[in-house]
């Protein structure tokens, strides 16, 4: 790990303006610092705001919650009114990581963690995401755990994240300040950014911004689901992942919300499969039509080629399950 100055912020606009080129903010540190002892992440200076006032879980007027950036993942995931009212987030993040790595990580730090990409975690490979124009070993390397959909030729990283694939199906906003104080509102299905030629940039934040909460709206209507597909039962990334929200009755679907996992550089929700699923009947034929919808476009490369009727199987158990009263 290389040398680097430490600095405690005292407010959220101090850590916005603190952050310049080599500059990082920490908080619970679960990725960054893997990252730093691997020298994959080398900033010169460290800012901490654990001391912020961002640790809460607060009621919104409009019967949504708003999650600060430091609400840590474990009590996130404990809290009565997240397993209330929305369950699909309680469930994601109880699926991922261990339990350590839960009271530690912090609700703006998940949506922040970077790929767990072979290639990318090597310093000796060729990476376009740590190294902008070096190539991207993944493509005729190992690339089991990597993206079938949204790639380019320049990157086919997944993002890691349970939670940010339930936020997503929930249309959550992350909330944001810069170094002026100027607050910013950010759908998160704007935040993440797909790779095309410029992989290393991963979201939709500018320079100096940083992350103060996540907003819920109030909760969907229907019963929801996470479901997680992994190579063994304790602390590892989704192959494939769906978090799900279906509000059903006697055989027929009214809607439904369905975010992915494990496909994609972000979590990947298809407009036109929920589309197809509005007031449809609950039978096979919906379901072979909804996953066709989800997998347009899917490309696999070769070590990864199997995420497609994964996908469609999951799909299928999901939607079957939860439209079964």
């Amino acid at each position: 790990m290389k040398a680097f100055t430490y600095q405690r912020a005292d407010s959220a606009a101090q850590a916005a303006a603190a952050v310049k080129p080599g500059t990082k903010i920490i908080a619970g540190g679960t990725n960054l610092l893997d990252l730093m002892k691997l020298q994959v992440e080398t900033p010169s200076n460290l800012v901490d705001i654990n001391r912020l006032p961002l640790d809460k879980i607060e009621e919104m007027p409009d019967g949504g919650l708003r999650i600060g950036t430091l609400v840590r993942n474990s009590d996130l995931a404990a809290d009565q009114r997240v397993r209330q009212r929305y369950a699909v987030l309680s469930r994601a993040l109880l699926a991922g990581a261990s339990a350590q790595l839960r009271n530690k990580a912090t609700t703006g730090g998940n949506l922040l963690q970077r790929t767990r990409c072979y290639y990318f975690y090597d310093v000796t490979k060729p990476c376009n995401k740590r190294n902008p124009g070096s190539g991207c070993a993944a493509l005729a390397g190992f690339n089991r755990i990597h993206a079938i959909l949204g790639t380019s030729d320049h990157c086919i990283a997944t993002h890691p994240s349970d939670m940010a694939v339930a936020m997503r199906a929930l249309d959550a906003n992350v909330e944001t300040v810069n170094r002026t104080g100027e607050i910013r509102v950010i759908p998160i299905a704007e935040f993440h950014r797909l790779p095309g030629d410029t992989p290393e940039i991963e979201t939709s934040l500018q320079p100096g911004e940083v992350i103060t909460a996540v907003t819920l709206p109030p909760p969907p209507p229907g019963v929801q689901i996470y479901r997680k597909v992994r190579d063994r039962a304790s602390y590892a990334f989704a192959l494939v992942s769906v978090a799900a929200v279906v509000d059903s009755t006697r055989g027929r679907i009214r809607s439904a919300r369905l975010a992915f996992g494990g496909l994609a550089h972000k979590p990947w929700r298809s407009a036109q499969a929920e589309q197809k699923l509005t007031n449809a009947p609950t039978e096979t034929k919906t379901f072979n039509s909804v996953a066709d919808a989800v997998l347009e476009g899917a490309r696999g490369s070769g070590g990864n080629d199997f995420k497609m009727p994964l996908t469609r199987r999951i799909l299928h158990s999901v939607l079957a399950e939860m439209t079964r009263t």
